[in-house]
C-alpha cells in the first residue's frame, strides 16, 4: 500500500520552467513515421526531408495567353506601326510547339503552355492585333517586348534536387501543392502522439451528470483534449480516477503499449488526498542526468516548478514513457499543458523548437501584487496604430477559473519580485494558437 504521509510534502524544490521544460523535452522523444496519402498529410509534420524531384517549371512556360515572339522582333513596335510576324503554330497548355519561332514569326500561346524554341518572350494578347498578310495569318505586335517577358524560365522556383520542405515542418495548404507538384502521392509524417488523459478526484462527475452538492464537472480532460488536438496529437480520455494512490498507479500501469504520453489533471499540491503527488513521492529523483525516452527507471522529473499559476505541476519517467501531472485548477492546467504539454507534443512530432511564437508587449494595466514566481498571465492583445503591441491582463484571470481561458491570446510573463508590475512595462508575451 502506498504511504500517504507528510513526510516530504514540504520539501518540493521548484526548478525554473525553462529547466522544467528541458526535462521534459529529454524524456519526450519522438514517434515513429508512417506514409499518408498526400490529400490526408495537411497539419502533419513531416518526418523526413523531401527534394525536388524535377526542375520547377520542368520548361519555360508562358505566363498569359498570348503570342511567343523573339524581342528583338518588337524592338520598334507601338500601336501606330506594330510589328508584323506571320504565324506559325498555336501551343495549347499540355501541348507542344511543332514549329520553332524564327526571325520575323510568332507563335499563338496560351498560359501555362511550353514556349516554342526561338521565342525569348511572350507579348499579351491585349497588345495584339490579327490580320493577314501576303494570304498568311499574321500577329500585330503593338508593344515592344524584352527578352524574358512573360515567360518563367525552367527551372525558376526549384532545381532538381533542391529541398522543398524540412523534417519536423507542420505541412500547410501550400507544402500540399508542391508535394503534388512533385509526384509525392504518399508523404512521410510522424506519427500522432497518443496522449491518455485522466483526471484525478473524487469530486469530479462526468460532464453529462448533473450537479450535486460538493462535485463538480470534469472539464479539464475535455479542454486538454481539445490542446492535445489543437498540436497534433490524438488524445485517449480514460475518465476520472479517485484519490487513491494505489487506484491511480494501477491505471497507469494498465494503459502500458496504448500512449506515447500520460497527462493527469488534479491531485499534484500537498493535500492529505492529492494522489498524482503521492505517488510521485515515491519514485526515484532526478538526479542530473539527462532522462531520455526508452530508459527503463521510473524517475521523478520535477515536482514543483516556479511559476503561477500552477506551482505544483509535475513531470515524471514511468513505465516507459512520460508522465505530465498538472494542477486540476482549470487556469493552471491550462497555463501547464501550454508550457510543457505542448513542446512535449512537438518534440514528438520533431517540430524544431522554440515552441512558442514570442513578441515584447507594453502592459495596459499594473499588476499590484507580486510574486515570489514568475507569472504568466493570460492577457488580449490590442495593435496599435502606432504599431505598439499592448497586452491587457483578463478578467477571472485566477487559477481556479476557467471564465479568461477562452478569451486568451497570449501569456504575458511577469519576472517574480515583490512589487508586481507597473502599466507601460515592456513584458515578453507568448503567442496563443488561436
Amino acid at each position: 500500500m502506498w504511504s500517504g504521509g507528510s513526510d516530504g510534502r514540504f520539501n518540493r524544490r521548484a526548478i525554473r520552467v525553462e529547466e522544467a521544460q528541458r526535462r521534459v523535452l529529454a524524456a519526450a522523444g519522438q514517434t515513429a513515421s508512417e506514409q499518408v496519402p498526400l490529400a490526408e498529410a495537411g497539419g502533419r509534420r513531416l518526418a523526413q526531408q523531401l527534394l525536388a524531384t524535377s526542375d520547377w517549371p520542368p520548361f519555360a512556360r508562358a505566363g498569359l495567353d498570348g503570342y511567343a515572339v523573339r524581342a528583338a522582333d518588337t524592338a520598334q513596335a507601338s500601336p501606330e506601326a506594330p510589328a508584323a510576324l506571320r504565324v506559325v503554330d498555336t501551343v495549347a497548355a499540355g501541348g507542344l510547339a511543332l514549329a520553332a519561332v524564327q526571325p520575323g514569326t510568332a507563335a499563338r500561346i496560351m498560359t501555362g503552355a511550353p514556349v516554342p524554341r526561338g521565342a525569348d518572350a511572350v507579348v499579351m494578347l491585349e497588345q495584339t492585333a490579327e490580320g493577314m498578310a501576303g494570304g498568311e495569318r499574321t500577329a500585330l505586335v503593338k508593344a515592344a517586348a524584352r527578352p524574358g517577358q512573360n515567360v518563367a524560365p525552367q527551372g525558376e522556383e526549384f532545381r532538381l534536387g533542391s529541398p522543398i520542405a524540412a523534417p519536423g515542418e507542420l505541412l500547410r495548404p501550400g507544402h500540399i501543392a508542391l508535394l503534388g507538384t512533385f509526384g509525392y502521392a504518399d508523404v512521410p509524417v510522424y506519427r500522432r502522439p497518443r496522449v491518455a488523459v485522466f483526471a484525478t478526484g473524487s469530486e469530479l462527475l462526468p460532464v453529462a451528470a448533473p450537479l450535486a452538492p460538493g462535485l463538480i464537472r470534469d472539464s479539464n480532460s475535455a479542454m486538454v483534449a481539445a490542446m492535445i488536438r489543437q498540436h497534433g496529437g490524438e488524445p485517449l480520455l480514460y475518465g476520472a480516477l479517485p484519490d487513491e494512490p494505489e487506484a491511480v498507479r494501477e491505471a497507469l500501469r494498465g494503459i502500458v503499449g496504448e500512449a506515447n504520453m500520460i497527462v493527469t489533471t488534479g491531485g499534484v499540491s500537498v493535500g492529505d488526498y492529492d494522489a498524482m503527488a503521492i505517488l510521485l513521492r515515491s519514485l526515484h529523483h532526478y538526479g542530473g542526468e539527462q532522462q531520455e525516452s526508452g530508459a527503463s527507471q521510473d524517475m521523478l522529473l520535477f515536482n514543483r516548478v516556479s511559476m503561477r499559476p500552477g506551482s505544483p505541476t509535475s513531470a515524471a519517467w514511468m513505465d516507459g514513457r512520460l508522465v505530465l501531472a498538472l494542477s486540476g485548477n482549470p487556469g493552471a492546467c491550462f497555463v501547464g499543458f501550454e508550457l510543457f504539454g505542448v513542446p512535449a507534443l512537438r518534440a514528438m512530432q520533431g517540430a524544431p523548437s522554440p515552441f512558442h511564437r514570442k513578441l515584447h508587449a507594453v502592459l495596459a494595466r499594473d499588476i499590484g501584487k507580486g510574486s515570489p514566481h514568475d507569472r504568466y498571465l493570460r492577457v488580449s492583445l490590442q495593435y496599435r496604430e502606432d504599431g505598439s503591441v499592448y497586452a491587457d491582463p483578463l478578467a477571472f484571470g485566477k487559477s481556479s477559473m476557467t471564465a479568461s481561458i477562452a478569451e486568451a491570446e497570449a501569456l504575458a510573463v511577469i519576472p517574480s519580485g515583490s512589487s508586481g508590475a507597473e502599466a507601460g512595462r515592456i513584458v515578453e508575451a507568448w503567442f496563443l494558437p488561436q
